[in-house]
């Protein structure tokens, strides 16, 4: 698997759901080459709303030793908000759904890349794209 295929699966697996939301995925070819791909939106107030998948692809190399692939979710607003998307749902919502708030989900297969991508699209959308519209703010912290 190459980073040309895994933006192939995730366009399939998350594009319908972030264009219906008004994101759209730039078209930067370079640093997609890199792993790097952002959907991007206006918001309102005239800032810009960015999801961004940061991929880091193994192959069977020697130096891999059979490491998983991996991938993780960065939340950006162009005012300089930056929130990993797997500390905002479990460190700030504390929803403890993935198994810390540093997270990268993990996949060998094309079945587990495209699970791996609906569970992080779904986050996206339920808390990421909310919370960089400023439509949903993590609870106030006890203590």
């Amino acid at each position: 698997m190459d980073q040309d295929y895994f933006g192939a699966i995730l366009v399939t697996v998350v594009g319908q759901a972030f264009t219906a939301a008004g994101y759209t995925l730039e078209d930067l070819p370079v640093k997609q080459a890199g792993g790097q791909y952002r959907f991007t939106r206006p918001l309102d107030d005239g800032r810009q709303a960015t999801i961004e998948f940061q991929s880091l692809i193994y192959t069977d190399s020697e130096w891999s030793s059979g490491q998983p692939s991996r991938f993780r979710v960065t939340l950006l607003r162009s005012d300089g908000l930056r929130r990993d998307l797997s500390a905002l749902v479990v460190q700030d919502f504390g929803v403890n759904i993935l198994p810390s708030a540093a997270h990268w989900w993990t996949f060998r297969t094309v079945d587990d890349l495209g699970k791996a991508l609906a569970e992080a699209g779904h986050l996206a959308v339920g808390y990421g794209m909310p919370w960089l519209a400023g439509d949903l703010t993590p609870p106030p912290t006890s203590g």
